[in-house]
């Protein structure tokens, strides 16, 4: 079965950071994108970063461009996400999500993130003011 397991999330006031992480089992990772998703409360999820995992390659949502940073350990299946000068209006429920597939900038430009294949269980960031 596959799985991805997410974890970092907590508490942190406005202008820290946190570290997401997401390890996969049960595919094949080389072969997948991994992104991120959030949903904030009454709010609909959206898109947060994906990383084709081939080669690193790397797409932001316009929010969170230049304050997160996604990356991966091949060796050990897992992607992070960095966060850093979080804001109020970063708060809400992370999950990661693969994607199979290789996607590219065209792809986010035009499409936007790629419907995950599986997904993983979220967890909570909370940033206060």
């Amino acid at each position: 079965d596959v799985q991805l397991q997410a974890s970092g999330g907590g508490k942190v006031q406005a202008g820290g950071s946190l570290r997401l992480s997401c390890t996969a089992s049960g595919l094949r990772f080389d072969d997948y994108a991994i992104c991120w998703f959030r949903q904030a409360p009454e709010k609909e999820r959206e898109g947060v970063s994906c990383i084709n995992v081939r080669d690193s390659s790397t797409y932001y949502e316009r929010p969170v461009k230049g304050r997160f940073t996604t990356s991966s350990d091949n060796a050990k299946n897992t992607v992070f996400l960095h966060m850093n000068s979080l804001r109020p209006e970063d708060s809400a429920v992370y999950y990661c999500a693969a994607a199979a597939g290789y996607f590219d900038r065209n792809f986010y430009l035009n499409v936007g993130p790629p419907r995950p294949d599986y997904w993983g269980k979220g967890t909570l960031v909370t940033v206060s003011s």
